[in-house]
């Protein structure tokens, strides 16, 4: 099988296997995504993070579903907490996800965190690339749910949603800095329970300290569980999208993003570079330096850094 020619026809094990390829690093993924790479820009990708237990699987499902009965090709990116031994997600989305998972138009693929702090792998942008040239119209990445160090997320979506919960102590955590500053919207899921509408209330006024004249983030109530309000997240994702367009805020993240994707590229290869020198039997002996303290690893660095960029 052709993995480039069965990504362009949307096959699901052509697409399994490009982001397999992706994730381990393995050359073919980056000649799959070289030759798909023309044929991507048309899917919206929209990012949900927020805190362990905010419900957050249950909401993409949710969407997945409404979108799906409207249509729409939804691919699902969900960032899993890594096996310890193997690196691979620990598969709980998917779990979560069974139903939604038998939808024909519904496409999901779990991914592990892979050590990466900022809530996703570090293969899910060139993930996104994949299920964007295989034609989903929809691509929804759900990050492993870490807190605060979830930003990542703002730098993969067009539209980022953060997922929050009654009694869970979000709206504390709401009032610091970080990931209230990269919301496009606010859920509070799990909307029937005691302390939904203190917790929307005081996102809301932490949202009006930072009011601008273009978007300013909604806050909605839902009960993914229930499956309530579901239409209006919807609905909000895509007047943002609108003002995205409108403003012309959308080709600017779509060149930020083509930057980014770059840069990823390019950390890959230089950590590669890096790593393969300190194996290397003249920076072994001075690492012994190091490890006696006859040196330090700033100096060891400079070393190796000056080598690598004389004989790349």
């Amino acid at each position: 099988m052709d993995v480039k020619l069965g990504v362009l026809a949307g096959d699901t094990r052509a697409i399994a296997r490009a982001i397999t390829w992706v994730e381990n690093g393995d050359p073919r993924g980056a000649e799959v995504i070289r030759g798909v790479y023309a044929s991507t820009g048309r899917a919206y990708i929209v990012g949900l993070t927020g805190s362990p237990g905010a419900g957050k699987s249950t909401l993409v499902s949710r969407l997945a579903a409404l979108l799906a009965a409207r249509g729409e090709k939804v691919g699902i990116l969900a960032v899993d907490p890594s096996s310890p031994f193997s690196g691979g997600a620990i598969l709980g989305d998917r779990v979560r996800m069974f139903d939604v998972a038998l939808t024909h138009d519904v496409y999901i693929r779990s991914m592990g965190t892979r050590g990466s702090l900022g809530g996703l792998n570090r293969a899910t942008r060139m993930a996104a690339r994949i299920l964007d040239a295989a034609g989903f119209d929809w691509i929804l990445v759900e990050t492993v749910g870490a807190g605060q160090s979830e930003v990542d997320v703002h730098d993969v979506a067009y539209t980022t949603a953060v997922v929050m919960a009654p009694g869970m102590g979000d709206d504390i955590q709401a009032m610091k800095a970080g990931i209230m500053e990269i919301g496009d919207l606010f859920i509070i899921n799990k909307a029937d329970r005691e302390g939904a509408d203190r917790t929307a209330t005081q996102v809301e006024s932490v949202l009006q300290l930072s009011m601008t004249t273009g978007w300013n983030p909604p806050v909605l109530k839902v009960s993914a569980e229930l499956n309530i309000g579901i239409d209006s997240v919807v609905d909000t994702i895509e007047r943002h999208r609108a003002h995205l367009v409108a403003s012309g805020k959308l080709d600017v993240l779509k060149t930020r993003m083509a930057k980014l994707d770059v840069l990823e590229i390019l950390k890959a290869r230089l950590a590669d570079t890096m790593k393969q020198q300190l194996d290397q039997p003249a920076v072994q002996v001075e690492l012994e330096k190091v490890a006696s303290k006859q040196s330090d690893p700033y100096s060891l660095a400079d070393i190796i850094f000056e080598q690598s960029w004389r004989n790349p």
